[in-house]
């Protein structure tokens, strides 16, 4: 287990977000809402600044609730789980950081529902794989 925790049906997980253009300033963890309906990592505004994130564009998103929004796009962010790590850009919108399906299959991580937690993929504990074909 990979400091998965369970609140209210979704599933958290413990994640390392840094710049990957800077070693300044230091990486921070938090708690990440698992969503594999998502494709993007989203991160809040104050992490974007923590990070001394760069804006690279503006993206146009919708919503659950139907509504469309420009939001900023920023990167690229080096995001770890456990000793796997992948590099993406994020979306800069909510009060939360959501891990999606995007930088989930670059780590091979799979939720576990049975278990409501994120690991490894078991056919692959050692090493990500990722399928090119």
């Amino acid at each position: 287990m990979q400091g998965s925790i369970e609140t209210m049906e979704h599933i958290f997980t413990d994640i390392e977000l840094s710049n990957a253009r800077e070693q300044e300033p230091a990486p921070v963890k938090v708690k990440a809402l698992a969503d594999t309906g998502a494709l993007m990592l989203c991160i809040p505004e104050h992490i974007a600044h923590q990070l001394n994130l760069a804006t690279e564009s503006m993206r146009e998103v919708s919503v659950a609730d139907g509504r469309s929004m420009k939001v900023p796009y920023v990167g690229p962010v080096k995001v770890g789980f456990g000793n796997r790590f992948c590099f993406v850009g994020a979306l800069v919108l909510g009060n939360e950081v959501l891990l999606g399906a995007v930088p989930m299959e670059d780590m091979d991580l799979v939720i576990n529902p049975g278990r409501r937690e994120v690991t490894v993929d078991p056919a692959n504990p050692n090493f990500p794989h990722v399928r090119v074909k």
